[in-house]
């Protein structure tokens, strides 16, 4: 499973996943299209955000690929425009890091 991870990743969720199985390629920067081009958008299962900064990507990739699963694991609030593109919110005050990438390997949590 391809991960596009977005943000700083200060709760290391990108660690856990990996430690799972996943193929973590984290984005460096600002989300753009190019850098999630260049990251394997096309191929990717799923993006994660871990900075609302970053939230502008949402709707370019769901352009770029209808199919990948959006998940955000950051503490701000998902602003509206990106609202009913996101497939999962959750805050990482709620949800550690080794729970939510134990949900996201094992496909419990998908997109529709």
């Amino acid at each position: 499973m391809k991960v596009l991870l977005a943000g700083a990743d200060v709760d290391g969720l990108g660690s856990e996943l990996e430690a799972l199985g996943a193929d973590v390629v984290r984005i460096e920067g600002m989300a753009t299209r190019e850098s999630l081009s260049d990251a394997g958008l096309a191929e990717a299962h799923t993006l994660v955000l871990t900075e609302m900064d970053d939230a502008s990507a949402i709707p370019v990739a769901k352009e770029a690929n209808a199919g990948i699963r959006v998940v955000t694991y950051a503490r701000d609030s998902l602003p509206e425009f990106a609202r009913g593109q996101t497939d999962l919110a959750i805050d990482p005050a709620l949800l550690t890091p080794d729970v939510v990438a134990d949900e996201l390997v094992d496909g419990r949590v998908d997109a529709d």
